[in-house]
């Protein structure tokens, strides 16, 4: 009975000293690390240079084409098929998904900015991936605030999420949300996420 009261006791101690963020798994946010500071239109105006690309450009359009009549379940079923194979060994539509031309395209890039970018993934216009530098927890996004805050507000739409702590790297990460839009017309086809470094981005600024 004494050495469980004592095990209790110390338990109830390690809860009453352990710190706010540790029921969040990360530490409170620097003042410094305020991606909305970090981030400049500048910044987001060279990501926009990357969605311009051809390839980004092709393959976002040919894809809506391709989801123009899918039906909200077969969205469904793709996400759930998905999130099927990341748990499996045979995975086409994944390995599908990351060997296309745009997803090598986007590893490309992931790969020139030396770590300033950590994950780079494209959308179409049902939110569905289209490609991707590396495999993503889901196929549809359509739900997220990713999707919702820049395809269905407009083709100028950014939104940029809150920081989160990459407990791995010991980084702070945000991800800048942003529409695609169609380099002829203007209009919004699709959307992209791009997952930066803040830590890494912070150094660079020399800030």
């Amino acid at each position: 009975m004494g050495a469980a009261r004592a095990v209790l006791l110390s338990a109830a101690l390690f809860c009453a000293a352990a710190p706010a963020w540790a029921e969040k798994k990360g530490p409170p946010v620097p003042a410094d690390m305020d991606p909305k500071t970090l981030i400049s239109k500048e910044f987001v105006g060279e990501l926009g240079k990357i969605l311009k690309n051809e390839i980004v450009q092709l393959m976002v359009k040919a894809q809506n084409a391709r989801h123009a009549a899918i039906s909200q379940d077969q969205i469904i079923a793709l996400d759930k098929q998905w999130r099927a194979e990341r748990k499996a060994s045979d995975k086409p539509l994944i390995s599908a998904t990351l060997s296309n031309p745009l997803s090598v395209y986007l590893l490309r890039m992931q790969a020139r900015a030396g770590g300033l970018y950590t994950e780079i993934f494209v959308m179409d216009d049902k939110g569905l991936n289209v490609g991707q530098s590396s495999i993503t927890s889901d196929y549809w996004q359509g739900d997220e605030a990713k999707y919702k805050k820049t395809y269905l507000v407009g083709a100028d739409a950014v939104f940029i999420d809150s920081p989160e702590w990459h407990k791995a790297s010991k980084t702070w990460r945000a991800q800048v949300n942003m529409t695609i839009a169609d380099t002829q017309s203007g209009k919004g086809i699709g959307a992209a996420v791009f997952e930066i470094n803040l830590t890494e981005l912070k150094r660079r600024l020399g800030s």
